[in-house]
């Protein structure tokens, strides 16, 4: 039986050594369209569960328990992966996020960081459920490529990190190169120097910084306007001073 983990939020930010338990709906203020993303999770530490088959897409939106997709390895050798989207998601967005609920299927003993500290992850489920019905305004891009409409994760990441924490707590945010998705293959084969890659540095105000990678990707085409897809994201948070804390890793879906 494949290893499974707890669903969480739509988007995560990771602030210090918390991170927020959160299943919000994604809803558009302009067009009405199957979430972006359906769910996160959060793992502590390396947690590296057995990759299952991907079900259907729609099928884990209402699901307390997902397993971890397998990795995607499209265009891994051309350097140009990434998630693409429809076509009529091209453009600038004003986008409400409402934390709908919060559940711990699997407890909240991965919530207590890297040690496990009870006091830290009693403190995050009660800041997330301190959330539940507040709206988050965001505003969010959507970039043509070559290949496909690509989020433009410079602005995107900067946008989500910022409007979850009710402050501006990041310094800048740059994209890093990687074999499956990366500047120089994908200016070879006709992209340009300001198409999205998959991968990002976030730079906080405070001494921290935080890599995200792109796992695992899918999607399905429901109807001529109506789209899902998933999106499994990795993030590695550590602290840039000399503080010896061991980094935080999570996965994010």
């Amino acid at each position: 039986m494949g290893m499974a983990y707890p669903l969480l939020q739509c988007w995560l930010s990771i602030m210090a050594f918390v991170s927020a338990l959160e299943a919000p709906s994604c809803r558009l203020d302009r067009r009405s369209f199957v979430g972006v993303t359906a769910a996160s999770a959060s793992v502590w530490g390396s947690f590296s569960p057995p990759a299952l088959a991907a079900p259907k897409v729609v099928s884990r939106l209402e699901e307390d328990i997902l397993n971890l997709p397998a990795p995607s390895y499209a265009s891994e050798l051309n350097g140009v992966d990434n998630t693409y989207f429809p076509s009529f998601l091209e453009g600038d967005w004003e986008l409400t996020q409402t934390l709908l609920n919060t559940k711990t299927p699997l407890g909240v003993k991965f919530l207590g960081g890297p040690n496990g500290e009870m006091s830290i992850a009693e403190k995050t489920i009660e800041q997330s459920r301190s959330k539940i019905g507040v709206p988050v305004k965001l505003q969010l891009r959507y970039l043509s490529t070559k290949w496909g409409v690509a989020e433009d994760r410079i602005k995107n990441t900067q946008e989500r990190l910022n409007g979850f924490a009710e402050k501006n707590v990041v310094a800048s945010v740059q994209y890093a190169d990687v074999g499956g998705s990366n500047r120089q293959s994908v200016v070879a084969l006709g992209g340009t120097v300001n198409d999205p890659l998959q991968t990002t540095i976030v730079y906080f105000k405070g001494p921290a910084a935080q890599k995200s990678f792109v796992v695992s990707h899918g999607s399905e085409k429901l109807g001529e306007t109506s789209w899902v897809g998933y999106e499994l994201q990795r993030s590695i948070f550590a602290l840039t001073n000399q503080n010896t804390a061991p980094p935080i890793t999570t996965d994010t879906e």
